[in-house]
């Protein structure tokens, strides 16, 4: 199923979530709160992709099944109007293959593979890998370079040999390297999109398709609407955009993990995603308290309409 939002600069669409898992109060999937979840990402929050089983939607705990039917829920309910990437990246090479598979037969319409992480494979390691993945569907693939997780960082050299690979067309960056990201760029036809929410404009400054974003559940119609004024010429628009939203930035990225405190802040707004599954654990009292505050001073309307 082609991709419904993709082009040929911006391969997966610009404004991307990686969806937080909803769990119910067992911890089961909530294939419901999945359908609704997906639906208000791109209904409300301008999201014209969605990232399934990535790591902010917990996919180390979610089981192959669960994962097959979480990405059927989310392709059924918004696969015709946004982008579906599902995250078929794991440490094992052939788990990785049978993930991509399944993910085609559910109808993704693009995978996303992340470093093998804590095997810290060489850099020959890497590009079999990828290029394994890649092989084994029909599929676009967008490479996730995140050392701060994996303990490896996919090499410019090793990016450039994998850009020659026809279904290898993007790279989410979360290793902040901006030049080496500007270097791949000028050399290949590669997507770039930020990995990072605290240099999502940034990234795009120097040429980023469009972000995959966390706090895209939050303020994604904000973030669209940032990129939109960057790339029709309005900097200073832009930046104001960039700048009212860092408080929303700090309180989901930084007080602890992105999927617990994005589960915090979606109750937050009435719309809750349910409990982490362990080994996360989630918010604290103290931690919601202070996320409550970062949420107003970032201008987010909660549901008892608290906000300055």
């Amino acid at each position: 199923m082609a991709a419904p939002t993709g082009t040929s600069d911006a391969p997966f669409g610009r404004m991307l979530t990686a969806m937080v898992t909803p769990f119910t109060a067992d911890g089961s999937v909530d294939y419901e709160g999945v359908r609704r979840l997906a639906a208000y990402l791109v209904d409300e929050q301008r999201n014209d992709g969605i990232i399934v089983s990535g790591t902010t939607g917990e996919s180390p705990t979610t089981t192959d099944e669960e994962k097959e039917r979480i990405l059927r829920a989310v392709v059924e309910e918004v696969g015709d109007r946004a982008t579906v990437v599902a995250g078929a990246g794991t440490n094992d090479t052939r788990h990785s293959v049978e993930l991509a598979t399944a993910a085609e037969r559910a109808g993704a319409h693009g995978l996303l593979v992340v470093t093998p992480y804590y095997s810290k494979p060489p850099q020959e390691g890497l590009y079999r890998h990828f290029t394994a993945v890649a092989d084994a569907t029909g599929l676009p693939v967008m490479l996730y370079d995140i050392p701060g997780r994996s303990g490896v960082p996919i090499e410019t050299a090793t990016l450039l040999r994998l850009a020659a690979h026809e279904r290898i067309v993007a790279v989410k960056d979360a290793k902040a390297d901006l030049f080496a990201g500007s270097q791949v760029m000028a050399a290949t036809d590669l997507a770039f999109y930020s990995g990072d929410d605290t240099l999502n404009l940034p990234w795009i400054s120097v040429g980023a398709a469009g972000c995959v974003s966390v706090i895209g559940h939050v303020v994604g119609a904000e973030i669209a609407t940032m990129m939109s004024l960057y790339r029709s010429g309005d900097v200073a628009g832009a930046l104001a955009v960039h700048r009212a939203i860092l408080p929303v930035v700090e309180g989901v990225m930084t007080r602890a993990g992105g999927a617990i405190m994005t589960k915090a802040a979606l109750t937050l707004m009435g719309r809750s995603a349910g409990p982490v599954r362990a080994p996360l654990a989630d918010a604290t009292a103290e931690q919601v308290a202070r996320l409550r505050e970062d949420l107003i001073a970032g201008g987010v309307k909660l549901p008892d309409g608290d906000v300055s």
